[in-house]
């Protein structure tokens, strides 16, 4: 299942809500999900949204695993020459890992070489609270991942914010990305306790994932 795909989908939908929870405040003000392909070469970025009032890009990377040719700083300064030559806007930068690792890689926040050095944001989502993504249906996938000293515990009070929430399709589609996600931490048996698979089977962001992830084999 292509974990990247799915965190692209949940950015470029709720690109308001996932920069709330980064910036730590409230944006009520318009957001525009740009263009992720990049100018020159062509490059793909996860999620690149315009804040309208603070006139900035906010680029995230959502990562799995530590990259094993271009190192992720170097990969960071990449995407900024780019946002920033292509937009002429401050561009901030987030990479967001999703899986637990003692990865020296994942401690990384800037570039450095010769006279250059670059600086970024970085989110190991194990360490995150799960308190501010309980909040907003758009973050309860990434909820699954976040700190616990008891990860089924959490993953049942995910699952309850899940069925919470009233539009079918709604539901349908955060508890599929929820049990993707969730598939990083726990075991197919456990996910199942606690969601319905059939809710996952009908969604349709279910559906496109899975086709993504057969036509590349």
């Amino acid at each position: 299942m292509d974990i990247d795909n799915l965190c692209k989908y949940l950015a470029a939908k709720y690109p308001q809500r996932f920069a709330s929870w980064i910036s730590r405040r409230i944006i009520t003000s318009p957001v525009e999900v740009l263009k992720t392909e990049l100018t020159l070469e062509p490059v793909r970025a996860d999620s690149v949204i315009f804040l309208r009032t603070d006139e900035e890009i906010l680029h995230l990377e959502f990562q799995v695993k530590v990259p094993k040719d271009r190192p992720m700083p170097l990969r960071m300064l990449n995407y900024w020459v780019r946002l920033h030559w292509q937009y002429g806007l401050p561009v901030r930068q987030v990479i967001i890992w999703l899986q637990p690792t003692s990865n020296p890689a994942v401690f990384e926040t800037e570039f450095v070489s010769e006279n250059t050095r670059h600086r970024y944001e970085v989110i190991r989502i194990w360490e995150e609270s799960p308190e501010l993504l309980l909040q907003d249906p758009a973050l309860l996938p990434l909820a699954v991942l976040a700190a616990t000293q008891e990860p089924n515990q959490l993953l049942a009070q995910v699952a309850q914010e899940v069925a919470k929430i009233e539009e079918t399709e709604l539901r349908q589609e955060i508890s599929a990305c929820t049990q993707i996600l969730a598939g990083l931490r726990f075991n197919k048996d456990t996910i199942t306790n606690f969601f319905r698979e059939e809710i996952m089977q009908e969604s349709v962001i279910y559906q496109d994932i899975l086709q993504k992830g057969l036509a590349k084999g």
